[in-house]
């Protein structure tokens, strides 16, 4: 979440970043967050005051006893139980301010980038490369990969309808074998480049959603297990990220670099379409995520080389792609600038999101308390993570894009991954 202070010292750029997400009533909200955090500091001067003034009877009770002055002490003692009513209402009101200014700031989404683009869909997007070079020629008899899967019976969605609900499917023979490939494939492109690898768990509590901003943001498009108030994660951000809530890290342990893999659950699918078809999208599905707590000088480069990661992984994959600068109306709640990478779909003839890369500058850290002490002095980290990357869609890509009459081929660096070099009928 923003810091108060930052409010204080930009107002003008907080102001302007919020409108350009589109919040109209932004200047009252930041003037409602300065008026509720000035409110809390004059109940908390209050209060501060009468705790001097208490702590100052108390020893001036000690002392009037032993000089034998009881008429006095117990005029003191008096005085001080009135103090404590006193004290319990402030404390009771700062609470509340407290709380206030809290929901606040929760409901309040992270400042833009200065190059984030003006816009308010995922038409303002704006590209900042292509390489379509790859782009084959399937000719008149190409299939999207939901037919696909039925010709070689590699992924079933009845199965997966069946046994669980739409939007989780089976995986069978070559396509499980598939997405396990991937899967480590991803995580040794990671180790390769530093990151340390995790395996997280896959349900959090409240206080790790809080932390990253999932919620209150996201609470309806998460899973809840009712009876332990546990969510199943919607990516593995969310635990590696958590592993560093309430911590202080020391300035010379930085870049922390992680690499996670494990399943991801969200309930918005979507409504029927081609564009949620098939593989496009899941309630469940498997990523390989990439998560890096750096120092705030060095995020921005940190993110350009995080971004330079991922491209090198989909381009090894033999798949065209383009890079995306999210506009301020497509940005993450919590993300001060996001790329996104998508590959074309030859057969649906349109480019499938798979990866974004995001940089939260210190909003994610603000939540979670997570700061750096170096030379004696404490400030917030940066966090950033990216997608490296989600399996649907690059499986469905993949599928689409290598199509021949009789097999599908498999890229050249999945192959020893795979133990086959095409799935064929």
């Amino acid at each position: 979440m923003l810091q108060v202070s930052t409010i204080e010292k930009n107002f003008e750029r907080c102001q302007k970043g919020l409108e350009k997400r589109g919040i109209k009533d932004a200047e009252s909200l930041l003037h409602d967050v300065l008026n509720i955090d000035s409110k809390r500091k004059s109940i908390q001067q209050e209060l501060d005051q009468i705790l001097n003034r208490s702590n100052t009877i108390a020893k001036e009770i000690g002392i009037l006893f032993k000089e034998g002055k009881r008429d006095e002490a117990e005029n003191l003692k008096k005085e001080s139980s009135q103090l404590k009513e006193e004290s319990k209402k402030l404390n009771d009101l700062q609470h509340a301010a407290e709380n206030e200014l809290r929901g606040l700031l929760y409901n309040i989404p992270n400042i833009p980038h200065e190059s984030v683009p003006v816009g308010h869909t995922d038409e303002d997007n704006e590209i900042i490369k292509v390489e379509d070079s790859r782009i084959p020629d399937l000719g008149d008899n190409k299939k999207p990969h939901w037919e696909l899967i039925e010709d070689y019976d590699i992924i079933d969605f009845e199965l997966g309808s069946k046994v669980t609900g739409a939007g989780f499917p089976f995986y069978k023979g070559q396509g499980a074998r598939l997405v396990r490939g991937l899967i480590n494939y991803f995580l040794d492109k990671a180790n390769e480049a530093g990151y340390h690898e995790v395996q997280p768990p896959v349900v959090i509590n409240e206080a790790s959603g809080i932390g990253t901003g999932q919620l209150p943001d996201k609470e309806g498009q998460m899973y809840h297990v009712n009876e332990t108030n546990l969510y199943l994660i919607p990516t593995a951000e969310v635990p590696i990220t958590n592993m560093y809530r309430d911590v202080i890290l020391d300035g010379n342990s930085l870049p922390i670099k992680h690499s996670g893999y494990t399943p991801c659950f969200r309930r918005e699918a979507g409504s029927w379409g081609s564009h949620v078809r098939g593989l496009n999208r899941l309630h469940q599905f498997d990523k390989v995520e990439i998560v890096q707590v750096v120092k705030p000088e060095t995020s921005y480069e940190v993110l350009d080389k995080m971004v330079a990661h991922v491209e090198a992984i989909v381009k090894s994959l033999e798949l065209p792609y383009r890079i995306l600068r999210l506009c301020a109306g497509d940005l993450g709640f919590t993300s001060a600038l996001t790329y996104d990478f998508e590959v074309f779909s030859a057969a649906q003839e349109k480019w499938l999101e798979v990866s974004s890369v995001s940089n939260f500058e210190t909003y994610q850290a603000n939540r979670l308390k997570l700061r750096i002490k170096e030379d004696g002095k404490k400030e917030l980290a940066h966090t950033l993570n990216g997608s490296a990357l989600a399996l649907p869609r690059i499986i469905a890509a993949i599928l689409e894009n290598n199509q021949e009459a009789d097999q599908i081929k498999m890229p050249e660096v999945l192959r020893p991954y795979l133990g086959f070099e095409a799935i064929k009928l």
